[in-house]
């Protein structure tokens, strides 16, 4: 795929300059989705856990 180079307004900082620093500053928010769909998960396990098994008692 050829990429054409995109013309910058005067002052901007070079497009690969502003991807350098977007990488820099790390996956905050992709750690952030995944903690919370964990955390998610768990607590449907865990409800599910004590509303339907514990109710239902040993198995014998």
């Amino acid at each position: 795929m050829i990429e054409t180079p995109v013309a910058e307004q005067p002052g901007e900082r070079p497009q690969h300059e502003q991807v350098d620093e977007i990488v820099r500053s790390g996956p905050g928010g992709a750690l952030a989705l995944a903690s919370i769909a964990t955390a998610i998960v768990a607590a449907i396990w865990f409800a599910f856990y004590f509303f339907v098994f514990l109710p239902r008692g040993v198995i014998q």
